[in-house]
C-alpha cells in the first residue's frame, strides 16, 4: 500500500488538529502540507511501532516544533491581539496535549507516543490546558440545530461550562431572526436544519454582520475538511463526545478576538 493510500483517510482529521491547534485555517494546512513533503521527500519517515494515524500526527509535531514556531512573526507585546495574549497565555505543548485527547480522540498513551513524552507529563499538561481555558471564557451562545433531543444535550452542556444560552433555532430563518434579539458570544451550527435550509447558509448570514466564532457540527466532517476552499476551523463530529464539544467551545472562543459588530451594508 502507497504511503498516500496509508494516510488518506486520516489526512482530514490531521488538519482539523493543525488548524484549531494554530486557531487558523491557512496556517494549520500550511504544517500540514510541510509534514506531508517532508514524508514524500524522505526526511522525514512514519514509526513502524505506531499506528499510521499516531504515526502521522507524530511526524506533524516534529515539524510543527522544529520549523513550525521559526514561521510565526514574533511581535511586541504591546502589539499582541486578543487570540496572541490567549496563545501566550498556554504553553503550546499544554494545548497540544490537550487537543490530541479531548478533541482528536487519542488516548493519553498515544498523546505521550505522539509528543514523545511519558504518560504523567501529558496528564499534567492536559489539567493545565483545561484550567487556563476555564478561566479565561464565559459568553452567550447560539445553538442551531433541529433535532430537540440533541439541542437539549448541547443546552445542558453549554450551560454546565458555564455559558449562557441565549437561543435555540431550528431553521436558517430563525437562527437569523435570534441574532437580531442578542448578539451571542458564540454559535454552535447544524448543517442539515429542519425545513431543508442550511446551516452554513445561516452562518454565512451572521458573518456578513457579526463577528463571532462558530462551531460546526456534522456527522460528515470529511466533507468540510478538504483543504480546498473556505472552511470552518472548528468542527465537531455527530455523534459526539461531551469532552469533545468542551474542547472545541474552549478552543474556538480562545482563539477569536472579543465579538463586534459589522457595519451594515
Amino acid at each position: 500500500m502507497s504511503l498516500l493510500a496509508r494516510l488518506a483517510p486520516h489526512l482530514p482529521y490531521v488538519r482539523r488538529y493543525a488548524r484549531a491547534l494554530t486557531g487558523d485555517q491557512t496556517t494549520g494546512d500550511h504544517y500540514v502540507r510541510v509534514a506531508l513533503e517532508a514524508l514524500a521527500a524522505g526526511e522525514r519517515s512514519l514509526e513502524e511501532s505506531m499506528t499510521p494515524r499516531v504515526a502521522l500526527y507524530h511526524v506533524f509535531h516534529a515539524i510543527w516544533c522544529s520549523s513550525g514556531a521559526q514561521l510565526e512573526t514574533p511581535v511586541d507585546d504591546d502589539g499582541y491581539d486578543d487570540t496572541t495574549r490567549r496563545l501566550m497565555r498556554i504553553a503550546p505543548r499544554s494545548r497540544q496535549a490537550f487537543l490530541l485527547t479531548a478533541l482528536e480522540g487519542f488516548t493519553p498513551s498515544e498523546a505521550a507516543q505522539i509528543l514523545d513524552a511519558d504518560f504523567p507529563e501529558v496528564e499534567s499538561l492536559i489539567a493545565e490546558a483545561q484550567a487556563e481555558i476555564d478561566a479565561e471564557l464565559a459568553t452567550d451562545v447560539l445553538i442551531i440545530e433541529d433535532e430537540p433531543v440533541i439541542a437539549a444535550d448541547i443546552e445542558a452542556l453549554v450551560t454546565e461550562l458555564g455559558h449562557t444560552v441565549v437561543d435555540i433555532a431550528a431553521t436558517r430563518t430563525e437562527a437569523v431572526d435570534a441574532v437580531a434579539r442578542k448578539t451571542p458570544g458564540l454559535v454552535l451550527a447544524d448543517i442539515q436544519l429542519a425545513d431543508g435550509s442550511s446551516g452554513i447558509d445561516a452562518v454565512k448570514d451572521i458573518l456578513a454582520r457579526y463577528d463571532v466564532p462558530v462551531i460546526f457540527i456534522t456527522a460528515f466532517p470529511e466533507r468540510l475538511l478538504t483543504g480546498e476552499r473556505p472552511e470552518p476551523t472548528f468542527l465537531i463530529t455527530k455523534p459526539f463526545q461531551p469532552e469533545t464539544v468542551k474542547a472545541a467551545i474552549g478552543q474556538a472562543l480562545f482563539f477569536h478576538p472579543r465579538k463586534t459588530a459589522k457595519q451594515a451594508a
